[in-house]
């Protein structure tokens, strides 16, 4: 799978796994800094609610249409390319908002900006 050398790694969502679900690109590229993952959602799938106690997280929708509910009952709706930043303990939960799988990355992190490393 992919490659990997001195301090870095490279790879593909398609290489992590098969079908709908979670891809640990965490866990297949070595990262430690922060949690990534890919996600494969069907159509016509969503997630429940959820939040979390210390990690914000940051959605990129890669393929597809991912449409976004917040806690307070606002909904967004995501394009490929699309990007949302969601604060820890705000509720919220995701939906496949088109035709066929939508492939989304998920990172999360605390702690905030380290500045111009």
């Amino acid at each position: 799978m992919g490659a990997a050398g001195d301090g870095w790694a490279v790879g593909t969502i398609d290489e992590m796994g098969e079908g709908p679900g979670f891809r640990k690109v965490r866990r297949a590229l070595g990262v430690s800094a922060f949690g990534v993952n890919a996600v494969v959602m069907p159509e016509g799938i969503e997630s429940g609610f959820h939040y979390h106690d210390e990690q914000d997280e940051l959605y990129f929708v890669h393929r597809g249409r991912i449409e976004i509910t917040f806690g307070d009952g606002t909904s967004q709706l995501l394009e490929e390319g699309g990007l949302a930043h969601v604060a820890a303990a705000t509720h919220r939960r995701l939906r496949n908002a088109g035709e066929g799988e939508a492939v989304y990355l998920c990172v999360g992190a605390r702690d905030g900006y380290v500045g111009r490393d």
